[in-house]
């Protein structure tokens, strides 16, 4: 018997595969507070978590709670953010979306209520508070989808900062490697034909060539599913240019 593809002894969910712990604060939601209370916290610190390109702000409440949110550009060490119905239409408040006029622009916003936030977290991140209708308040998500959320629901208001740190090349596969081990992402990543038979389907050979086609069928045994899995077409698209 060969040895496991990668694809499966990823699957495993081995620590080797997983994210690394090291260097992690703690989870970016929003206090669970009651809606009908006004709380306000300040910005007593910006800090940088590993495998997060957004920077988290440390709220301090006026109970002295401490909690780790997401930070919107523009965020400054003594910066005030407000929880509540009353909050206003400010960046960095946190409002339900139910109060939250159309056409707002919002980040980090909860999914379920009372989750701490889900939607729109990435760094550079932003939805949109689209209509609010009888079953609830319609979202368009960064990906240009439309979801329907419980009205309940809060959000933060403005854009979350750290947009554009990605686009900053790596310069060398050390500081790729480590981007990469923050998040869990599989990098370096090895062709298969470039593998002995033995480790992978495509591997074997002097001349680096699969030896046949790449598809496999939806029900392909694991230790063979790898490839263009069952792929309606392969190739690059010849589209005929019409006159």
């Amino acid at each position: 018997m060969g040895k496991r593809p990668l694809v499966r002894r990823r699957g495993r969910g081995g620590m080797q595969f997983r994210a690394a712990a090291t260097s992690k604060i703690s989870p970016a939601k929003y206090p669970y507070f009651d809606l009908a209370e006004d709380h306000t916290g300040t910005v007593v610190d910006l800090v940088h978590e590993s495998g997060r390109d957004t920077p988290l702000a440390r709220v301090r409440f006026e109970n002295g709670s401490i909690s780790m949110i997401p930070a919107v550009l523009g965020t400054s060490i003594g910066s005030t953010i407000k929880f509540g119905l009353n909050a206003d239409l400010k960046q960095g408040n946190v409002i339900s979306i139910q109060n939250i006029p159309d056409g707002t622009v919002v980040c980090n916003v909860e999914k379920h209520f009372g989750d701490g936030g889900a939607i729109a977290k990435s760094a550079g991140g932003s939805a949109t508070v689209f209509s609010h209708g009888t079953d609830g308040v319609i979202i368009k998500l960064p990906s240009g989808a439309f979801t329907t959320l419980n009205p309940k629901n809060r959000a933060m208001i403005g854009v979350l900062a750290g947009g554009g740190a990605g686009d900053r090349p790596f310069l060398n596969a050390g500081n790729k490697w480590r981007r990469y081990r923050s998040k869990g992402h599989k990098y370096p990543i090895v062709r298969g034909v470039a593998q002995a038979a033995y480790v992978h389907p495509h591997g074997g050979g002097r001349h680096q060539h699969m030896g046949g086609g790449g598809t496999v069928a939806r029900d392909a045994p694991p230790g063979a599913k790898v490839g263009s899995i069952a792929a309606r077409k392969t190739g690059r698209s010849r589209v005929k240019e019409r006159a």
